[in-house]
């Protein structure tokens, strides 16, 4: 799991552009939408795109994904749980 949450941590700083970020900077249990990384809706979108093509994971609803995004640790079990290949 520690594994997926530092790749979840380097992905996330791509993603929102925040080269300035390193991975130990990102809490794993802080809050991800509206939280202190700024993570808006179009990092959301962008985030489940590549949860997509990267882990094979759907998050295909509003309701789910606010679940999902509540936090870094929220959404690395949601892949753990959900992917077909499994994580150590």
């Amino acid at each position: 799991m520690e594994q997926l949450l530092e790749e979840l941590k380097i992905k996330l700083i791509d993603i929102m552009n925040l080269p300035e970020l390193s991975p130990a900077d990102i809490k794993t249990d802080a809050r991800l939408v509206g939280g202190e990384l700024g993570v808006d809706s179009i990092d959301v979108l962008e985030m489940v795109i590549m949860i997509k093509q990267d882990y094979g994971v759907v998050i295909d609803n509003k309701e789910l994904g606010a679940k999902v995004f509540a936090s870094l640790k929220t959404l690395a079990e949601y892949i753990k749980e959900k992917a077909p290949e499994p994580f150590n």
